[in-house]
């Protein structure tokens, strides 16, 4: 049968919380860590103990995404940006020379995992450009482990994450300019775009890292250098 524009790309088993969901990503994420801790365990891979952790989180806490989406999807972004600091404060080791390719593969985690929440929303004006620009964003991420060209996470930004959580918020609590036509959905795009544009070219092309700036010319020069 073939599906009508408002029923593309909709799950209807996934339009309310699915703690089936929830329950099949929480074992493969333990199944995934159990195996990262016995490969370290025999001397396969050697992460440190502060990688181990951070690892942990972020494979764990982006589950309340499946149920809090606000909640979880700042949670896991915020913890997306502060893993380096983590791993810093807890002085148990830090990341090796594949931290960036680990880092995309959680970020693509939890990005999936906001995917699965958006594909049984209703509002198809919200839900197809979400399910779009997943996909975008895993052809920049593809292009980027192939090449090792950074400029490709640069021309395929993370916009996903953005129009994600500008459409949980303004659903839940701004129904009158939530996405229902074009001009809702580019307007609020064209503006999010601005910001992300200039993230994206401080840390990928410009490749500054903020807060090891933040740590060297502010905390350590007032004694906060941990």
């Amino acid at each position: 049968m073939k599906l009508s524009s408002r029923d593309a790309f909709f799950v209807a088993s996934l339009e309310r919380f699915n703690p089936r969901v929830l329950i099949a990503v929480a074992i493969l994420a333990s199944v995934v860590y159990a195996g990262d801790l016995i490969l370290n365990a025999i001397g396969a891979i050697n992460s440190s103990n502060g990688e181990l952790v951070v690892v942990g989180l972020r494979l764990f806490v982006p589950l309340l995404i499946l149920r809090f989406w606000l909640v979880g999807g700042i949670t896991a972004m915020l913890l997306d940006g502060a893993d380096v600091i983590i791993t810093d404060a807890l002085n148990m080791g830090g990341f090796g020379d594949h931290y960036a390719e680990l880092d995309k593969v959680l970020d693509s985690y939890y990005l999936a995992l906001e995917l699965i929440v958006a594909l049984g929303w209703r509002n198809e004006w919200a839900r197809i450009p979400t399910v779009l620009l997943f996909v975008y964003r895993i052809v920049g991420v593809l292009l980027y482990e192939t090449t090792g060209a950074r400029i490709f996470l640069f021309l395929f930004p993370n916009m996903f994450e953005n129009w994600w959580l500008y459409c949980v918020v303004v659903m839940k609590w701004f129904a009158n300019i939530a996405p229902h036509n074009w001009r809702t959905v580019w307007v609020p795009m064209l503006i999010l775009l601005v910001p992300k544009m200039a993230q994206e070219y401080i840390l990928h092309f410009a490749e500054i890292k903020p807060y090891r700036w933040m740590k060297e010319n502010i905390l350590e020069p007032i004694g906060l250098d941990y």
